[in-house]
C-alpha cells in the first residue's frame, strides 16, 4: 500500500468522523420528550415562523420562562442557554421557539406589560462547569436546611432546593399548611450557605411533579412526565363514572385525589346524556321498577323492583328504556320491562368435584397420632394402639418400680430410728 492510499483511507475516516459528529449534535438539538413540553405544530409551517423573537426556557423539573432574543441569537429547541436573572445569570434548555410562544405566553397568563428579561448568550463551557458545581450541591443543601427547620420549631417541609445557574441564589420549595414565619430561617439559611434565599411555596401536585415516582399504574406520575397544568379533581368525577369512593384507592402519591379522574370524566359526562335519568321510574303491569346500576359502554340499565336492596333486577337497554318511559307517559303501561325474545336463558352450569375442590376441608391435613414402642421406635404398623402382650409388660414394669420405691422408704426411716436410739443412749 502506497502513501497516497494512506492518506486518502485517513482522509474518509476524517470525513466519517466528522459526519458522525454532525449526526450526534443533530440529534441533541431534537426536541427532548422529557416533562411538561409543548410539541411545535408549527414546525413545517413556512414564512413568518421564525420571526417572532421571543423564547421559552426550561430550568429544573416545572419551572419555566418566557425570554426575549433581543441580539437574534439562531436558537434552536435543545440549545442551553445563559438567560438574565436577578441577581446575576441562569442555566436553562430553548425547549420552545417562534410563534407558538407567543400562544403559551397567552395561555400562562402574562400581561403585555410585564417586566420581560432577555437571553444573554448560547452556554459557554465556563457557564456549564460552575452550573454543575451548583447542582451538585442541592441535595446536601436540602438535607440541612431541612435539620435547621426543625431546630427552629417550624411546621413546614422543605421539599426541593433549585440552585441558579451562577450560583448566587437558592430557592427553596416547602410546603405548609399554616402560615409560617420564616425570617428567622432566612437568616440561618444565608449565613449557612452564603448565598441569597429565596423561599416558594407549593402544593401537595407540585411537589409530586418536581420529586416525581411511579404510579399505582407503574407508570412515571403524570404530572412530572407529560401534564402541561395542574387542574382541581373534585369527587364529582367518581361518581360520574361509578367509582367507589374509597380514598385509599382515589388518592395518589400527593395524597390528593388522582389527576386521571379527570381524563375520562368528559367522555363519561357526554354518554350520559343519552341515557334516561336515574330518577325515572319504569312502570309495568306487575311492579314499578327503580333504577339500580348502569353499564355507560354498553348502554344497558339494571332495574329493581326494590329502591334500597336489588331484587328482581332486570337489565334492558337504553332504547327500551326510552320506550317504557314514553308509554308511561301516555298511561300504558308494557307487561314487562324486556321485548319478547329478549330474555335469555338461564345457563345451567354443572360442576363436578374432581379434586374435592368443592369440601370445605380440603386444605387441611389429618395428623396421625404416632405411638413409640417399649425401645422408643415409632410403631407404624400398628396404628390402633399397643397390643395386650405390651400392656402387661407395661404393667409388670409398673409394679416393679412401685415395689422398690416402697423399699427404699422402709430402709429409710428405719435407719433414721436407729439414729434416733443412738443419741437418746449417748445422752
Amino acid at each position: 500500500m502506497t502513501d497516497n492510499d494512506l492518506n486518502n483511507n485517513s482522509a474518509t475516516q476524517e470525513e466519517e468522523n466528522l459526519a458522525i459528529e454532525n449526526s450526534c449534535e443533530k440529534k441533541t438539538k431534537c426536541p427532548p420528550r422529557g416533562k411538561l413540553n409543548c410539541y411545535n405544530w408549527l414546525n413545517d409551517i413556512p414564512g413568518g415562523y421564525a420571526d417572532f423573537d421571543m423564547v421559552e426556557v426550561q430550568f429544573k423539573n416545572t419551572r419555566k420562562g418566557f425570554y426575549k432574543n433581543s441580539t437574534n441569537i439562531p436558537l434552536e429547541i435543545g440549545d442551553i442557554v445563559a438567560v438574565e436573572a436577578s441577581p446575576g445569570h441562569d442555566i436553562g434548555t430553548v425547549t420552545l421557539t417562534g410563534k407558538l410562544v407567543a400562544l403559551q405566553m397567552k395561555k400562562a397568563n402574562i400581561k403585555p406589560d410585564a417586566e420581560i428579561k432577555r437571553v444573554f448568550r448560547k452556554a459557554k463551557p465556563a457557564d456549564l462547569e460552575k452550573f454543575e458545581e451548583a447542582k451538585a450541591k442541592e441535595n446536601d443543601t436540602m438535607i440541612r436546611s431541612r435539620k435547621i427547620a426543625e431546630s427552629l420549631n417550624l411546621n413546614m417541609k422543605i421539599g426541593d432546593v433549585e440552585y441558579q445557574g451562577d450560583g448566587n441564589k437558592a430557592i427553596f420549595y416547602y410546603i405548609a399548611d399554616e402560615r409560617v414565619d420564616f425570617r428567622q430561617l432566612i437568616k440561618v439559611l444565608a449565613e449557612t450557605f452564603r448565598v441569597r434565599i429565596e423561599m416558594k411555596q407549593i402544593g401537595a401536585r407540585q411537589e409530586a411533579g418536581r420529586i416525581g415516582g411511579i404510579g399505582p399504574c407503574g407508570r412515571p406520575l403524570c404530572c412530572s412526565s407529560w401534564m402541561t397544568s395542574f387542574v382541581s379533581v373534585a369527587t364529582s368525577a367518581a361518581r360520574y363514572q361509578d367509582i367507589s369512593l374509597n380514598p385509599q384507592k382515589l388518592a395518589g402519591q400527593c395524597a390528593k385525589l388522582k389527576c386521571c379522574l379527570n381524563f375520562e370524566v368528559d367522555a363519561y359526562v357526554e354518554s350520559v346524556k343519552h341515557l334516561p335519568s336515574r330518577d325515572v321510574k319504569l312502570e309495568t303491569a306487575d311492579a314499578t321498577y327503580y333504577h339500580f346500576k348502569t353499564d355507560i359502554f354498553k348502554r344497558e340499565l339494571t332495574y329493581s323492583t326494590d329502591k334500597s336492596i336489588p331484587a328482581n333486577l332486570v337489565t334492558i337497554d337504553a332504547n327500551r328504556a326510552f320506550e317504557i318511559i314514553a308509554m308511561n307517559k301516555q298511561g300504558e303501561k308494557p307487561l314487562k320491562l324486556q321485548r319478547d325474545g329478549d330474555e335469555k336463558p338461564k345457563e345451567n352450569k354443572e360442576f363436578g368435584d374432581i379434586i374435592g375442590q368443592d369440601s370445605v376441608t380440603r386444605f387441611d391435613k389429618n395428623k396421625k397420632k404416632k405411638r413409640k414402642n417399649d425401645n422408643g421406635s415409632r410403631d407404624n404398623k400398628n396404628p390402633q394402639g399397643p397390643t395386650r402382650q405390651h400392656q402387661r409388660s407395661d404393667n409388670q414394669n409398673n409394679n416393679k418400680r412401685r415395689d422398690k420405691n416402697r423399699n427404699n422408704g422402709q430402709q429409710y426411716r428405719q435407719r433414721n430410728n436407729e439414729n434416733k436410739t443412738g443419741n437418746s443412749n449417748n445422752e
